[in-house]
């Protein structure tokens, strides 16, 4: 008898979490948001604020299984950096990529963080 798994991509107890989430990005969240959508690197498509399991994700590629985290100031105290650190393993047991960059980088070096996000593609 197949095994039954459940959805884990945008569940709806998630949803008015991801809605507020998106309607209240960061400056950066926007910056990011508005290259990756007029650019659409290399042809990939980029979701906002997607949900996988319990996570909401600031971008995720489906195609390339590749989420995207834009880190303010709480991501680097101590419960910030262990709490990313679960959630990226977590991810990670789901084969999904997590990149992370600093709020600063987006609005002083945007073509090098596309240029990164474009490194981890890995498929044609």
């Amino acid at each position: 008898m197949p095994q039954y798994n459940p959805p884990i991509h945008n569940i709806k107890p998630l949803e008015q979490n991801r809605k507020a989430l998106r309607n209240n990005m960061t400056p950066a969240e926007v910056v990011l948001w508005k290259a990756i959508q007029k650019g659409k690197p290399e042809g990939r498509k980029f979701r906002r604020q997607h949900s996988v399991g319990k996570y909401v994700l600031d971008f995720y590629c489906p195609a390339e299984l590749l989420a995207v985290e834009l880190d303010g100031a709480h991501h680097y105290t101590y419960e910030g950096s262990e709490y990313d650190a679960d959630r990226t393993a977590n991810l990670q047991t789901l084969n999904i990529t997590v990149l992370r960059f600093e709020n600063r980088l987006v609005f002083e070096h945007l073509d090098l963080v596309l240029e990164e996000i474009k490194r981890n593609f890995k498929r044609d």
